[in-house]
């Protein structure tokens, strides 16, 4: 069987460890209009070993970290932070993402906390989904609070932050690998630094840790001249593969893929490129392979309130972002599920996302889903499936960017690796 060695450095500032392994056969297809060339890679690294204690070896199903999709039952998980939060400065990026009518509020309150009454609300209701999934057997981790008020200055760009709210944003685990990824926004640029202690802990209790290229957001990273005036617009240029972020370094928000065993799917948005669609291709082949799939929208950032997996072989579909590559997962024999429209009012400020967080919802497993308690009309349709619906309102939480996927990052399900694509 194969065995991982986890390793614990007992001196401060003297954390190391000794990697053993190769990455081998990473032959990868080629990509979106042949842009680029993929070629098979293996590599091997090996650090400094200063080791206090005993090395002890741990099986791979005793490591912390294991995830392949979206719905093995869940037994630990990260819930992000409201606290803190920041409205990004009204920058390229970030007016290319948001909608029009919050346009004002960016402008208004760029580089500054978010309404704190509101994310007060949202503070408490995050805290009441943790107890509730703690509740429901699941350990609860959370990053560290940071004042993402201060401005910092790279070479290239200087900015505030935004928050540690949406770990999905941030981290994916595939197997037993945490990747980090290198996000599009200049906001979100150290937004890493509220999670690394808890991935410190992962990576020398055995787990895997993978940092992507950090982007260095330059100018030249983002069309300076995106032509956003309408709606129009928008669906024009997504359907002409046009975005906002260009391809002169990889970039991507992990929540842009979602996983199905051996299966990955990805869109190509406003802050992932093809560049780092290619980067996560070559580093996970040849176990998984990734698929790019498309919708017909406007504004393209986060898969999973378009398409959101639920189960081996079952996927919820936006009716109002259509995938252009359905068919293909009906050929697979897979179900199709259409949600129903989302009941949150008009007036509530939705300043980074739309209503279709209703079906960003957490699977608990198979049989148990995380779902919003005012959406009535999707908890009928997933007792439908005969899955049990586990109410929570996050609705003030849902004004900064996300549902319940969004806010979180599953670190284990108890699960193994399998295919359910063809």
């Amino acid at each position: 069987m194969l065995r991982v060695r986890c390793l614990r450095g007992g001196s401060r500032g003297a954390e190391a460890a000794h990697l053993i392994g190769a990455m081998v056969g990473r032959a990868v297809s080629g990509w979106v209009s042949r842009a680029f060339r993929s070629t098979s890679s293996s590599a091997a690294a090996q650090l400094p070993l200063t080791v206090d204690e005993p090395v002890t070896e741990h099986a791979p199903e005793e490591c912390p970290v294991c995830a392949y999709n979206e719905w093995d039952p869940l037994e630990e998980v990260i819930v992000g932070r409201a606290e803190n939060a920041c409205v990004p400065p009204f920058t390229v990026e970030v007016k290319a993402n948001t909608y029009e009518k919050y346009w004002p509020f960016y402008q208004q309150y760029g580089g500054q906390t978010f309404p704190k009454d509101h994310v007060k609300k949202a503070v408490a209701e995050i805290e009441e989904m943790c107890n509730i999934l703690q509740h429901e057997g699941v350990t609860v981790r959370r990053p560290e609070p940071i004042d993402w008020s201060l401005e910092y200055k790279t070479p290239d760009f200087s900015s505030t932050g935004m928050y540690a709210a949406m770990p999905r944003d941030i981290l994916i685990v595939v197997g037993n690998e945490v990747i980090e990824a290198p996000m599009a926004w200049r906001a979100r640029f150290f937004e890493y630094r509220a999670y690394r202690p808890l991935i410190k802990e992962y990576f020398r209790r055995g787990a895997k840790w993978t940092t992507a290229p950090k982007p260095t957001m330059s100018d030249e990273l983002y069309d300076q001249d995106y032509p956003i005036r309408t709606v129009e617009d928008r669906h024009k240029l997504a359907a002409q593969g046009k975005f906002v972020t260009t391809e002169f370094e990889p970039c991507f928000d992990a929540a842009d893929f979602i996983r199905a065993g051996t299966d990955i799917f990805v869109q190509r948005s406003q802050v992932t490129n093809y560049m780092g669609i290619e980067w996560m291709r070559r580093h996970l082949a040849p176990t998984y392979k990734i698929h790019i799939i498309s919708f017909k929208d406007p504004n393209p950032m986060h898969i999973d309130a378009t398409f959101n997996i639920i189960g081996p072989g079952l996927v919820l579909s936006n009716p109002d972002r259509p995938c252009r590559q359905i068919e293909m997962f009906k050929k697979a024999g897979w179900t199709v599920v259409t949600p129903p429209t989302p009941l949150i009012p008009d007036n509530h400020p939705l300043w980074m996302s739309s209503k279709w967080l209703s079906m960003n919802v957490l699977m608990l497993d198979e049989k148990r889903v995380m779902v919003d308690a005012n959406e009535a009309t999707i908890q009928k349709m997933f007792e439908s499936l005969g899955i049990k619906t586990i109410k929570v309102s996050i609705r003030h939480a849902n004004s900064l960017g996300g549902g319940f996927h969004c806010w979180t990052t599953d670190v284990r399900r108890r699960g193994t690796l399998q295919s359910y694509f063809l």
